[in-house]
């Protein structure tokens, strides 16, 4: 039972560290689990996409943060804002990229800055989250 719950326990960790500015490496986590079939792929698909999701959004909250401190055009000459005209226009659309590493932290922090809504925000992450879970569990099956 120990075992069990260590293993959900480093995925769960393993993925919100990974979703957020610090490197990571959830999904060696996630193969080596789907790997060993000690536990049902939907649970390792429902923790790892949790806690990478709630990383995400804590990147989010740190953008909606920076939001108050600094504006946008405060922070970017306008040559540089080409990137956020973007994500502005794609809104929370955007944010099913967020799996991708180094680029996805920069999403997230930026939806949150631009103010993209919370709950769709948090519906997108976490699909593209899910998404790329779903497809390494299926590699390592």
């Amino acid at each position: 039972m120990q075992e069990s719950i260590a293993g959900l326990s480093g995925l769960f960790i393993s993925a919100f560290i990974s979703s957020t500015v610090a490197p990571g490496g959830s999904e060696v986590v996630l193969a080596l689990l789907v790997n060993q079939r000690h536990y049902p792929i939907g649970q390792l698909l429902i923790v790892a996409t949790l806690g990478n999701t709630l990383g995400a959004m804590t990147t989010w909250g740190l953008g909606a943060l920076a939001a108050t401190k600094v504006s946008v055009a405060g922070l970017l000459p306008a040559n540089q804002q080409k990137a956020l005209v973007i994500i502005r226009k794609a809104g929370v659309w955007i944010l099913l990229f967020s799996w991708l590493p180094v680029l996805g932290d920069a999403l997230c922090f930026a939806g949150g800055w631009l103010r993209l809504s919370f709950w769709p925000a948090c519906l997108m992450i976490m699909l593209g989250k899910l998404g790329r879970y779903a497809a390494i569990a299926w590699v390592f099956n």
